[in-house]
């Protein structure tokens, strides 16, 4: 025999999923609301801190610096290393992406196709690591990726990720990065410390930035000689109108 719910508990059951659903809405209006408010603050006002640093356990050294006194040969350096086609992107680089996920197809290492907006969304909002919480940090790092190159503009993010991306065991920004290998501010990189900076980028802990040997030795050459290419051709223009 066919059983039917009474009237009372359809109504209990529909009261349940109505209020559900009412919670979810609100969490989703709550977390637009704050993820718009912090991208249109950190617009104008350093970021003072990211959850990586939190969590590192070696501690972390930072000093934001404005871009405007961050030498150029930086700027041009990760766009040769990072992205070339960051001043031309909306923040994502759809054949970076296609080629990554083919690699990783047929790879049991994974390797990104993050653009220097990606990389930035992550770095300030959210959370590094792998696992399942990769795929949520991914569907999330591309809302926020939206959000920064639609009100921050490119110079911005350019900005804000010298200051926040990891440079070294416990360091943060290329200003503590250049104190620490060269002894000397970010404003007056000559094109190789740039270089080997922007090799260490993608594996900070592991890549020696003073007299890198091997594979960072030899990227850090290739990243050397491209930054002059990135001047030539203007690929820093987005940064520098």
């Amino acid at each position: 025999m066919a059983r039917f719910l009474s009237p009372s508990r359809r109504s209990s059951q529909h009261g349940l999923a109505y209020r559900i659903a009412w919670w979810i809405g609100r969490l989703i209006i709550a977390f637009l609301a704050i993820s718009l408010g912090f991208t249109l603050l950190y617009k104008f006002v350093p970021v003072p801190v990211t959850l990586t640093m939190v969590l590192d356990p070696n501690g972390f050294d930072k000093s934001w610096t404005p871009l405007s006194r961050i030498d150029r040969t930086m700027v041009d350096a990760v766009i040769a290393g990072e992205d070339a086609k960051f001043c031309s992107h909306n923040g994502f680089d759809t054949q970076a992406i296609e080629k990554a996920m083919e690699r990783n197809a047929s790879s049991s290492r994974l390797r990104g196709g993050s653009t220097i907006s990606q990389q930035t969304a992550k770095n300030v909002f959210l959370w590094q690591g792998t696992g399942w919480t990769r795929y949520l940090r991914k569907g999330l790092e591309a809302w926020f990726t939206v959000l920064i190159e639609n009100i921050w503009g490119k110079r911005r993010i350019m900005e804000v990720y010298l200051n926040v991306a990891e440079t070294g065991v416990g360091t943060y920004g290329v200003e503590a990065g250049a104190q620490r290998y060269f002894d000397h501010s970010a404003a007056r990189l000559s094109q190789v410390e740039a270089a080997r900076i922007a090799a260490a980028l993608p594996a900070p802990k592991r890549r020696e930035v003073v007299d890198p040997a091997g594979f960072t030795r030899r990227h850090g050459n290739a990243i050397a000689a491209r930054s002059g290419v990135v001047r030539n051709s203007a690929l820093d223009a987005c940064v520098y109108q």
